[in-house]
């Protein structure tokens, strides 16, 4: 029992930046997956609604993984951060728009479930690029210890 505890305390950081990721992650992608099939729905085909879709669930992925998963790491600027995490958001589309390709214009496969199920692997490879790709380029080792309270500011408030 002492070595899983010792191997918790290792990866402990990471387990629970995962574990933050991946809820982030799966709210964006009930986001994702809703918009996409809106606008399948609304037949605007299969790529552009992917473009749309992941366009919206960036943005919440993006808030989220800043001011949560990633909160403390260093904070580079928000318009090189926002700037980098979509630039690689977009090479993370483009699995999606491959795998959604390949399923509607190579495989001649056209129904939603087919569509559905090219998006679903399309958006797990583009999660295993992005988690990679945030800790080395979006959201920065911290420098410094990051402090978990705020310091004494020396003002006194009287209730």
């Amino acid at each position: 029992m002492d070595f899983v505890r010792r191997l918790y305390q290792r990866f402990e950081s990471l387990v629970h930046e995962l574990a933050k990721f991946g809820s982030i992650g799966a709210v964006a992608f009930v986001i994702d997956t809703g918009i996409y099939n809106l606008c399948l729905w609304l037949e605007w085909g299969p790529l552009t609604s992917k473009v749309v879709a992941t366009t919206i669930s960036a943005t919440f992925a993006y808030v989220g993984n800043r001011f949560w998963t990633f909160r403390h790491r260093d904070q580079s600027g928000l318009r090189r951060e926002y700037f980098l995490f979509f630039l690689l958001n977009g090479i993370a589309l483009l699995f999606g728009m491959l795998t959604i390709g390949f399923t509607k214009y190579t495989l001649h496969l056209h129904d939603l479930l087919s569509l559905n199920i090219a998006n679903i692997v399309g958006v797990g490879l583009g999660t295993l690029f992005r988690y990679w790709s945030y800790k080395k380029w979006v959201f920065l080792e911290a420098t410094e210890p990051i402090p978990v309270e705020l310091p004494e500011t020396g003002v006194r408030q009287d209730r």
